[in-house]
């Protein structure tokens, strides 16, 4: 059964942690977005069988759900049911949702990351993290002065716009490979991200390890770039070099350094084995910071890929119970404990890395595999291949359900597609024309499985599910369609982008950003829970 806890109890938990806790907003992410708890990781239940293994892996973590409090809105219920289906013993309620939160005198932020975000807020501010305006930076280029640009952000979003010349050096990996860019320390760094998290923490991770350059940060990113009316490149990737032996081991002595300033413990491979046979009675995350690329060439068992900026960016999305331990592995240290530096100072206590090589282990290839829970209710629903379908869809009464998300759907679905949400299920099919038959697609094929019982439900048709998804139907050379056709619901089921936008409404939306990120920091000053400290360089 799913209990109920009122909102100044819960204040009262988050208040006094580290026990461990784990608050889940089960709504779709565009409305998780508009309103929400500061500590409160998005799980839609769309996507919970999905999500819960990897955001609270231990079943017997105290969990409290919450949605908007609408009077008719049963998102927690349906969320509470399927947990404690799936042996989650201690599943609460916030009473009357972020709507009763909020009643209670507590405060509701918008956006995403938004523990990550406030902390490079406050980071900059006592650190005073020197920056650089864009009309700085190009008079400076064309100067003729010795400039480097890093990029902290992933090479996905690198690929989507970039400045002109930078390198892609995602955040972890600055202070792994900086020697290796910049040997005369008489070249100017600027790290830059797209908005302002990334860049002030990345170059405040270079001042900090001592690094002789001169290193700023770009002040608003690539939005601050293009909102100077500079141009940005599009599709290209510039990826850092690989570093020398010689820079490895300066990068690892530095890395030392920072981590005995800013507390970092560490652990042995003996005391992580024991750690693990307790895992029903503590939370423990073991995450691998080094890039994907080198994550899916050899890892440890039950590691997940986190590269260390991306998890200091999105912490919430990798980490959904706080309290919890977490522990970091690379191959050699820097990335692991440049990142639990930051941890730590977001007021992450129970950080630790792992002192063993993963060399020296047995390791497990390719990508992190994609579990549901495991004692979810078994599934088994006929399948059909793309070419079968291909052939079947102009001449047979067939209902196409896409339970991608919007952002996905709308950059390439098949044609005729409906865009589902699942939570909204019996909605969507209210507004989607009768069939004989339904079949359901998204990008591997593993959410159209797990919607397909609550289709059945609601349908006196033939329910199949695209076998292997939209990857399955592009690999058989099938096309796909771009745009927002054939819409069941609206699309606030994702957190739209600046660059989600057309191009005069992107420079609205940038500014409204760069307004929203800068305004964090008064809106937690005032909250006990947040326990954010900072390091200064040596």
């Amino acid at each position: 059964m799913t209990k109920r806890i009122h909102p100044k109890v819960l204040k009262e938990q988050v208040d006094s942690l580290p026990h461990e806790l784990a608050i889940l907003d089960v709504r779709e992410q565009g409305v998780f977005a508009e309103g929400h708890l500061l500590f409160a990781s998005n799980a839609p239940l769309s996507r919970l069988e999905i999500e819960m293994p990897r955001l609270v892996p231990r079943l017997s973590t105290q969990i409290v759900l919450c949605d908007g409090g609408d009077k008719h809105e049963d998102l927690v219920y349906r969320a509470g049911e399927l947990l404690n289906r799936c042996g989650y013993r201690d599943v609460n309620a916030l009473e009357g949702g972020v709507r009763g939160w909020k009643n209670g005198g507590y405060e509701l932020f918008s956006g995403i990351n938004v523990p990550s975000k406030a902390f490079g807020e406050y980071v900059e501010e006592p650190c005073r993290t020197p920056n650089i305006a864009p009309e700085d930076l190009m008079d400076l280029r064309d100067s003729g002065t010795g400039i480097v640009i890093l990029d902290s952000r992933p090479a996905s979003e690198f690929r989507r716009m970039s400045i002109p010349n930078a390198i892609n050096v995602p955040g972890a990996e600055l202070v792994y490979r900086i020697r290796e860019i910049a040997p005369d320390p008489k070249t100017l760094v600027i790290v830059n991200c797209a908005g302002r998290t990334r860049s002030i923490i990345g170059a405040q991770s270079l001042i900090n390890i001592g690094l002789r350059n001169s290193v700023l940060a770009l002040k608003n990113g690539t939005m601050g770039w293009h909102l100077a009316g500079f141009e940005l490149d599009k599709g290209q990737y510039r990826p850092g070099p690989t570093p020398s032996q010689s820079n490895i081991e300066w990068a690892r002595n530095q890395a030392q350094r920072l981590a005995r300033r800013a507390g970092v413990n560490s652990v042995d491979w003996e005391t992580l084995r024991l750690w693990k046979k307790n895992s029903g009675t503590h939370t423990m995350y073991l995450f691998d910071v080094r890039s994907p690329e080198e994550y899916e060439v050899g890892h440890l068992p039950g590691s997940r890929s986190a590269p260390g900026g991306q998890l200091v960016q999105a912490i919430d999305t990798y980490v959904g119970t706080l309290g919890a331990q977490i522990i970091l592995v690379d191959d050699d240290g820097v990335r692991a404990k440049t990142t639990a530096s930051w941890l730590i100072q977001m007021g992450r206590p129970n950080v630790y890395v792992l002192t063993t090589p993963i060399s020296s282990h047995t390791l497990e290839i390719g990508p992190e595999p994609l579990e549901p829970l495991q004692n979810a209710p078994p599934v088994s629903t006929p399948e059909v291949d793309p070419a079968t379908l291909a052939a079947q869809l102009p001449h047979r009464e067939i209902a196409l359900l896409d339970l991608a998300d919007s952002r996905t759907y709308k950059h390439g679905h098949i044609a005729g597609a409906w865009f589902t949400v699942r939570s909204q299920i019996q909605s969507c099919l209210a507004r989607i024309p009768n069939a004989r038959e339904y079949v359901l697609t998204s990008p591997c094929g593993l959410l159209a499985t797990l919607a397909a019982p609550d289709v059945a439900k609601h349908v006196h048709a033939r329910v199949k599910v695209l076998s292997g998804g939209a990857q399955a139907w592009l690999k058989a050379g099938l096309p796909l369609v771009n745009g927002l056709e054939h819409m069941a619901t609206k699309p606030n089921d994702v957190y739209l982008l600046p660059y989600d936008y057309k191009e005069e409404e992107a420079k609205q939306e940038m500014r409204k950003y760069l307004s929203w990120e800068t305004n964090l920091l008064p809106q937690i000053a005032h909250d006990a829970s947040v326990k954010f400290k900072t390091i200064f360089a040596e």
